[in-house]
């Protein structure tokens, strides 16, 4: 739409998860090692977890992009599923041949046949979860279950978890306490910073074959006060400003135009209210204390 008003080779600001416009912030490239380092060590369970918005599917597919050779990843993107359901992806992910006629206990022996196969060729057998938290009980303890496949050496299956904080809280229960203990390494993603808004902002850009200067000062302050520092709130609201300058033949984007994006954003609503209600307390509470020095 604003693409060639802006002479922009792609949409620099797409809500879909896409590696090449991957900002290397330090949250993220920590996140990355941690996951990277935990794998070659042949960990059981890793978990990554973060707020809603803040990058987890885009780790996710560079983590499926970057994988080495000696990598077999089975990658699950619904974790809606049964215990059966996993087992059965799994098997599909691995590219195992099975009659649909067998039962449960078969389906585990021909997975665990599988796995030592991939592992006597060299092969680290890591299943992926993305949407980790809305993973069932009964399947989350069919998960630990099957972590329990295991040579003298190594675990023939390692699980990499990604997740919103509700993953975090369940786990905290007394019910997963086992699946909890076996999470080796886990990283928590933080939401961005002021300077990290404005690199993030400005890279994209610049990836998309932009001028950093399209998005003025102004502009870059109202997306760091609406977005509350979460990335996918930023493309979102960058995007509005993009589609609002282009809608008015202007060459630069405003702190109007994204205070305009932000009253047509449901989430950011509540950013601004919440700010709004923080003036309002602070001015009662001057008020309260000047009434007092005057008594």
């Amino acid at each position: 739409m604003y693409a060639a008003h802006f002479n922009l080779a792609a949409p620099p600001f797409s809500l879909t998860p896409d590696t090449r416009f991957y900002v290397g912030l330090p949250q993220h490239e920590a996140a990355l090692a941690v996951l990277n380092t935990a794998l070659n060590a042949g960990e059981g369970f890793i978990k990554v977890t973060g707020e809603v918005g803040t990058g987890k599917t885009l780790l996710c597919r560079l983590l499926l992009k970057q994988a080495p050779a000696d990598w077999q990843l089975a990658y699950l993107p619904d974790p809606s599923v049964t215990p059966t359901e996993l087992r059965w992806a799994l098997a599909a992910e691995l590219g195992l041949k099975y009659s649909a006629n067998i039962d449960a206990s078969q389906l585990l022996q021909l997975l665990q046949r599988q796995l030592i196969l991939l592992a006597q060729s060299g092969k680290k057998v890591i299943l992926v979860i993305d949407e980790a938290q809305a993973l069932p009980d009964d399947t989350l303890e069919s998960l630990r279950l099957l972590t329990n496949l295991e040579t003298e050496r190594r675990k023939l299956l390692q699980v990499v978890l990604f997740g919103q904080p509700e993953l975090d809280q369940r786990l905290a229960s007394q019910q997963f306490r086992q699946l909890r203990q076996r999470i080796s390494f886990a990283y928590k993603l933080p939401v961005m910073s002021p300077a990290q808004i404005r690199f993030y902002v400005r890279h994209r850009l610049q990836t998309a074959g932009a001028t950093p200067a399209l998005f003025n000062r102004f502009a870059l302050l109202a997306i760091n006060r609406y977005s509350r520092g979460i990335p996918r709130l930023v493309n979102l609201l960058s995007h509005k400003g993009l589609m609002l300058a282009y809608g008015e033949g202007k060459s630069r984007v405003t702190g109007r135009h994204i205070r305009f994006a932000a009253q047509d954003t449901e989430d950011t609503r509540r950013g601004a209210s919440h700010y709004l209600w923080l003036l309002t307390g602070a001015a009662v509470f001057s008020a309260a204390c000047f009434a007092w020095v005057l008594r």
